[in-house]
Order: structure tokens, then C-alpha cells, then sequence
């Protein structure tokens, strides 16, 4: 059934209900009905909703464009319009839920076109709209869109794009990762390429299409060719794809970065809590090259007493490029090795490539099976010849055949040897897919899935070959619902220099603001160490004894020591890189006390980190965030990139500048702040000059803060007590204290252990409720009150 009215064209989502029904029982799972389709003047506006606070606007001059499901990384099947209600006058169309509502302007009336429009006025119809938050304040306006012919790989295609207005006091987050700069945070005033380049000139770039405001919503951009973002210049804010036949786009709202982040889980997916030894200390290096030398690096791991829980295999362990295979000369026996890191309380993590060269075993049968990337005249790509790189095909993982069998030989040649996490590389791909062909179509139009569908594929395998073990994989890029694959997130082959190290903080706080919350870096850079330096300052750490590592690169160790302090704030803490030695020992007796220290502190950290863990899967926020999250009255934070909030507690400001030895932070308005090191109390709304001696970074602790703090151990297989809790008064306070195997998905239904920790400002009691009644009995002992 359609209504008319005028010349606008509504189609009920209650006459497509019976029709949705009838194809849903002849296809099986059912894309849901729309709220409505509109008709403005030929330009069809499809609205959807995934949840109260979600709207899905998608915009076409075809119908059926408009109508199609939405793109890879949406989970279509999540959409719930059931909170909503539609009205309709000669204004347009408003849908509205508890949450939001959206309104879709009614097409201007006919008029006669002036000089100016009769030569260059769009051919497109107009379509503007509206959503206001819950309080009925608009936040977003569309003013216009646009679908632009367009040639792409051979195909007529179009450019299209969509623009808002822009208020003077919006400032914009997310839009995945982009290394260009060395503080700033705020998008706003920049021009963003969002695309998975590795070449990219401050570092890779990797794209994840979410922007979130400071006005309290977000945009997800369903489109996932190459776009580029316009935030707040000249009034507006622009999305431009270079591949597509429709405008299509996800609003969602909130009052909180929760809220906004579990409206972002229920339209791409939810974030699951990895393995508990995640958050340990993983040890990598490119690379050991023999089975002898990791079991070594293990063994004195042991041997000093330094936690550590994972052990990295990286690359050229093969014969070849895609033989997936295990070098039996330098490997011979690695079921037995990974037998000794198992008893010895480690995991392990091997790097599997997606790229085969012709002398591998399986280049033949994959390129008959036509499973690799192809060039327009179907023939295979191999290599990148304007990159001099000749290291072979790259698998099409968006051929779900392809995807498969990947999953099943990684499984059965090496992952079957007792390895237990993959680390999937080049997943941007590095082999850049532009003018070439994935099975689904161009590597123009599909240029960010890769990451997606190829990380996805083996996530799903592992699943179903070990159902009770949770999924962990190193992955270097991502997209839209990435997150939901249990993968963790680095920044790709960084350089080992203070300028890299300055430029991961804002890096990495837009990253999780783009709904990615476990990303890292490469703890120290990777790229090949240079053996001197250009730094004109004396090193705080003596090199004398590093030699054999560093050259005559002088204060390297003080960088890695500068990294590694950073590091234990992270999300994930992995020492990685192209040098002769990685560990903590191999810097010099000066800089292997601090790391060591720092190990030690990362490791009694677990209990509130894994907590943190816990509060993200069941909301979908980063428990690493930039300030603007959690002082959103505070307008001095909206552009600080230098420091962040590591979980509710913890405010972190890394030294990035060699020689430094005191840094300026700013302590945010609202709260008063704990000096971590020292314990001084300083009121907030202000910089403050920060003593930070090489063994410290700064740190400080909100007041109306529960820290609990475990004891020492050496690895996350060792089950963890807790020794003390750490109280800093000011205000009341809660802490949902979060434990469980560590290993298993029991946690999807409920196994875990949650003790809910309050402290009483007034009478100053920390009491304990939930969890076990034997540690709760012992939380007044834990307690350890700052400043008494």
C-alpha cells in the first residue's frame, strides 16, 4: 500500500511487512523493512532503524540502490525499528523514538531556475534532513548530497557523497587511523584520506569510517572505497567516496561515549574480551630465527623473574612465501617447543601471511581455483611492480571459498603444531588492490573490506576448531566491525624515533575512538634501527653496556624506556622490532631496571585492566580514550592528544622528547587528581609542570578512584590474587571488579565473577558486595586509603 501526497511517494512499513515476511520464509534471513521509503522528486530517501538511538538513512536515485541492505562490516540483521513512530505533514516525514528523531525535509516546491542554477545546479534532487537527540537539540543537518558520474577500473560508477553543516564549536573524533599528527587531536579544520595505505607518509593509515562529535552522536559511513572527509571547514563536513551507486549512512546518538559505542556494537558488532594473557607482556622481534632462540629468550625471561606471556614467531619461518610451511632447518621440532612455553606458563603467536609466491606449493592450484586478486584481464597480480615488491599473489579473502581454505591450511600446517594465536599480516593489503579485481568486484570499490573479511574468516575458523578457547589475532589494519573478530590492533612498521613515538598518542586515541578499543604499537618501532643518532641532548640512560644492540645510536635506550613506560598504559604492552635483540635486557643494565619495574606494574594492573575489559564488551567503549570522553563540560580537552584516560581511573601523559625530564599536563575540570608516584593531591582546570625523572611517567589518579592491584606473577596462568586496593578519596566511588578463567567464552553467559566495590566518601568505608563472600570479607584489609 503507498500513500501520496503531492508529489512525495511514501511506502508503509506496514505494507512491506506481509512482503518482508513471504521472502524472508523463500531466502532465509530477511534484510528488515524499511521504516519508509520516500520519494523527493526522484531521489529516494530509505530510512531504518537499528535500535532507539540509530537511524539508517540510505539515498539513491534508484529505487532499488536505496533499498539494498547496507554494506560489509553492518550486521543487517541487527535493525529494530520497533521504538519508533512515523508522522507525516507538509514539512516531510519525522521518525521518532525515545531517543532520537529524524526528519526528512518534503522537496522543495517547483520554481523557475535562476542564471546561475540553469548552468550549475546539480541534475540531482534535493534531500536535506535532520536528527535531534533525545532532549529534542539537533545535532546533525544534512544539507545536500551528491552522486557524480564516475569511471572506476572500466566500470561507470559514480562519486557520491553527502555534506552537514558544521558548527563553529563541533569538534570531530574516529575516522580510524591516521598518523599525520604529532598532538593535536581534534579532526576539525583537516582534510582526512581514509583509506588502508601503508605508504602514507607519517605511517600507515588505516580506515574505519566512524566519526563521532562532540555534539553527542556519530556517523558511520557505509561505504568502503576510498573517502575522503572534510570536518568543519568552511562551515560544513563532507563524506566523499570514490565508488558508489548511493548516499548511505548510520546516525546514532547518545548523552555518553557508552551510549554512543553500544549503539556502534549493535549496528557492526560487539567487542569480546580477549584472552586474559593479552594483557600480559608479549614478546616479539622481526625476527628469532631459530626454534633455539625463542625457547632461550623464554628461559631468561624465567630466569630474572620478569612476567611475560606470550612469545611471537614473526616472518620467514617458511621455505617460501605461501608455502605454508615450517622451516624443519631452523624449526625442527616446534610441537616440542611450544610443549616447553605451555609448561612453562606461555602462549604463543605465529605470524601467517596471505601472499604466495610462484614457488610456493599452492600458487598453482589457487591461481586454477582463481582465488587471488585479479588485473582486468583476469590474470593474477603478483607483486607490485612500482614498489619493486615481488613477494607473490595475494589470496582473495572476499571469496568465501578462498577465505576457507586459507583458514583450513594455516589450521592444519601450522597453527595444528600447538601455536596458539595466528597473527595475520598485510592485512590492508600491503598488495594495494586499486585497478585490480577481488571476486566481489573492483579493488577500487571494495579498497577497506580486506581486513575485515580476511581477519573475519579465520576468527569464525578458530571458533569452530577450538569452541571453548577465545580467539586472539594480531591484525595490522581493520574496518567497520573488526572489532567483533577478536582481533588486536598496531600501528604497522613505525620507525624506532621519538618523533613516532609522539605522533602513536593521538594516533591511537582516534583509532579507539573509532569503535576499535584493543590497539598498540610496535613497543619501540619497528623499522630497521639506525646504529647513530641525531639527538644534541646527553642520554638519561648510559648505552655503554648496549652496544651490541644499539651501535652508537645513543639514546635509543632511553626511547625504548620511554616507549615501554607508554606501553604498560596501552591496551596491549608488545616489544617488537627490526633490531638484533627485542627484551628488556638487551638495552642496558639502567634501561633493564626501569622496563623490569614497569613489567612488574603492568602485570599488578591486570585486575583493573581485565575489569576494563569486561565494562567494554558489554558496552563497546575503549577503556583507552582520549579526554573529551569524560569531561565533555570541559572545552580546554577537545584538542589534546598528548595525554588520555586509561580506563576511569588513570590519566596518562607519555614523555615523547628526548632529555625531557619534566612535562606540562593538564589535569581536567570537575575532579581533583592524585599524583600516582607521589601521591600529592592537585585540584583540576589546569596545567601543571610535572617532575619526570627516567624511571617516571607521568600519571595521576582521579579522586573518587578504586585501583585494585594484584600480586606479582609470572603470567596471566598463574591465577592472580588480589593484594591491595587503592582508594583515592574525594567522593564517593564504585568499581565493578571483573574476574574469570581467562581463556574460555563462559563469560558469554554469565560465568564470570563480578564484585561490585564501594567506597563511602562520608564514612569512609570500602565495602564489597557480589563475587566471593570470603574476599569480600577481606576488602577492609585490602584497602589502602591515599593520604591516610
Amino acid at each position: 500500500m503507498c500513500q501520496r501526497s503531492g508529489n512525495i511517494v511514501r511506502t508503509s512499513k506496514f505494507a512491506l511487512l506481509s512482503l518482508s515476511l513471504s521472502l524472508a520464509t523463500v531466502f532465509g534471513a530477511a534484510h528488515a523493512a524499511p521504516l519508509a521509503t520516500l520519494d523527493r522528486h526522484g531521489a529516494w530517501v530509505n530510512v531504518e532503524a537499528y535500535g532507539p538511538n540509530v537511524v539508517h538513512v540510505t539515498i539513491a536515485t534508484d529505487k532499488a540502490q536505496a533499498q539494498k541492505a547496507p554494506g560489509y562490516g553492518i550486521l543487517a540483521d541487527h535493525a529494530d525499528a520497533s521504538g519508533f513512530r512515523e508522522t507525516h505533514d507538509q514539512s516531510g516525514d519525522t521518525f521518532a523514538s525515545s531517543a532520537l528523531s529524524l526528519h526528512v525535509d518534503a522537496a522543495p516546491p517547483p520554481h523557475t531556475p535562476g542564471t546561475m542554477e540553469h548552468y550549475f545546479a546539480p541534475d540531482l534532487a534535493p534531500v536535506s534532513l535532520q536528527v535531534k537527540n533525545a532532549k529534542g537539540v539537533s545535532v546533525v543537518n544534512m544539507t545536500g548530497w551528491q552522486m557524480a558520474p564516475y569511471e572506476v577500473a572500466g566500470e561507470p560508477t559514480y562519486q557520491v557523497g553527502a555534506t552537514f553543516a558544521a558548527p563553529t564549536d563541533e569538534h570531530y573524533y574516529g575516522m580510524g587511523q591516521n598518523q599525520e599528527s604529532l598532538g593535536p587531536l581534534d579532526l576539525r579544520g583537516r582534510t582526512i584520506d581514509c583509506q588502508h595505505w601503508y605508504d602514507a607518509p607519517a605511517g600507515e593509515t588505516v580506515c574505519v569510517p566512524f566519526m563521532v562529535s562532540s555534539k553527542g552522536y556519530g556517523i558511520i559511513w557505509d561505504n568502503p572505497s576510498d573517502t575522503r572527509i572534510v570536518a568543519g571547514i568552511r562551515g560544513h563536513t563532507s563524506f566523499t567516496s570514490k565508488v558508489g551507486e548511493r548516499v548511505s549512512f548510520f546516525v546514532v546518538t547518545g548523552d555518553t561515549p557508552e551510549a554512543i559505542y553500544s549503539a556502534y556494537a549493535r549496528v557492526t558488532g560487539k567487542t569480546p574480551i580477549p584472552p586474559k594473557a593479552a594483557f600480559g607482556l608479549i614478546q616479539s622481534k622481526a625476527r628469532y630465527d631459530s626454534q633455539a632462540e625463542i625457547l632461550r629468550v623464554a628461559r631468561t625471561y624465567r630466569e630474572k623473574n620478569y612476567p611475560l606471556d606470550v612469545m611471537v614467531l614473526d616472518w620467514f619461518y617458511w621455505t617460501h612465501m605461501g608455502q605454508l610451511d615450517i622451516n624443519p632447518a631452523e624449526f625442527p621440532n616446534p610441537d616440542a617447543m611450544n610443549k616447553e612455553l605451555h609448561d612453562a606458563g606461555l602462549k604463543s603467536i605465529i605470524s601467517i601471511w596471505p601472499r604466495f609466491e610462484r614457488a610456493g606449493r599452492y600458487f598453482s592450484e589457487l591461481d586454477t581455483k582463481g582465488y587471488f586478486l585479479k588485473d582486468r584481464n583476469g590474470k593474477t597480480v603478483d607483486g607490485l611492480p612500482f614498489r619493486s615488491d615481488r613477494t607473490g599473489a595475494l589470496i582473495d579473502s572476499t571469496n568465501p571459498a578462498a577465505r576457507q581454505w586459507f583458514w583450513e591450511h594455516a589450521r592444519d600446517n601450522i597453527l595444528s603444531h600447538g601455536f596458539d594465536y595466528p597473527w595475520l599480516d598485510e592485512t590492508e593489503p600491503d598488495l594495494v588492490p586499486d585497478g585490480y579485481f577481488f571476486s566481489i568486484g573492483s579493488g577500487d570499490r571494495y579498497h577497506n573490506v580486506f581486513p575485515l573479511v580476511h581477519v573475519e574468516g579465520v576468527a569464525q575458523g578458530m571458533r569452530q576448531w577450538k569452541p571453548d578457547q577465545r580467539v586472539l589475532i594480531l591484525s595490522r589494519a581493520a574496518y567497520l566491525g573488526s572489532q567483533r573478530t577478536g582481533a588486536l590492533f598496531w600501528s604497522s612498521d613505525i620507525d624506532p624515533t621519538w618523533e613516532a613515538l609522539q605522533r602513536q598518542i593521538p594516533t591511537g586515541l582516534n583509532m579507539t575512538a573509532s569503535g576499535i578499543a584493543y590497539w598498540g604499537n610496535d613497543i619501540g618501532g619497528w623499522q630497521y634501527l639506525p646504529e647513530t643518532t641525531n639527538a644534541t641532548k646527553a642520554p638519561l640512560l648510559d648505552p655503554s653496556d648496549a652496544r651490541d644492540t644499539v651501535g652508537q645510536n645513543n639514546d635509543y635506550p632511553e626511547l625504548l624506556t620511554r616507549w615501554f613506560e607508554y606501553g604498560t598504559f596501552l591496551p596491549t604492552l608488545r616489544l617488537h622490532g627490526d633490531r638484533k635483540h627485542t627484551e628488556i635486557w638487551a638495552f642496558g643494565h639502567q634501561a633493564e631496571a626501569i622496563m623490569a619495574k614497569y613489567d612488574k606494574l603492568r602485570y599488578r594492573l591486570i585486575p583493573y585492566i581485565y575489569s576494563q575489559a569486561k565494562k567494554t564488551y558489554d558496552t563497546g567503549a575503549p577503556f583507552m580514550r582520549a579526554l573529551w570522553m569524560d569531561f565533555p563540560g570541559d572545552a580546554h580537552v577537545a584538542n589534546i592528544g598528548t595525554e588520555y584516560m586509561f580506563g576511569p581511573a588513570f590519566l596518562v601523559a607519555p614523555i615523547t622528547e628526548q632529555g625531557q625530564t619534566e612535562k606540562d599536563v593538564y589535569l581536567p575540570a570537575g575532579s581533583d587528581w592524585y599524583n600516582f608516584w607521589t601521591n600529592e593531591k592537585l585540584s583540576g582546570g589546569r596545567w601543571v609542570k610535572v617532575a619526570a625523572p627516567i624511571d617516571q611517567i607521568p600519571v595521576f589518579v582521579r579522586a573518587g578512584s578504586i585501583v585494585p592491584m594484584g600480586s606479582d606473577i609470572q603470567s596471566t596462568a598463574t591465577k592472580q590474587a588480589i593484594t591491595e586496593i587503592r582508594v583515592y578519596p574525594g567522593k564517593s566511588a564504585d568499581f565493578a571488579l571483573y574476574d574469570d578463567d581467562g581463556t574460555s567464552y563462559g563469560y558469554e553467559a554469565g560465568k564470570g565473577s563480578t564484585t561490585q566495590l564501594h567506597w563511602n566518601q562520608a564514612s569512609g568505608v570500602l565495602s564489597a558486595t557480589g563475587g566471593d563472600a570470603t574476599f569480600n570479607q577481606k576488602v577492609k584489609e585490602l584497602a589502602k586509603v591515599v593520604g591516610k
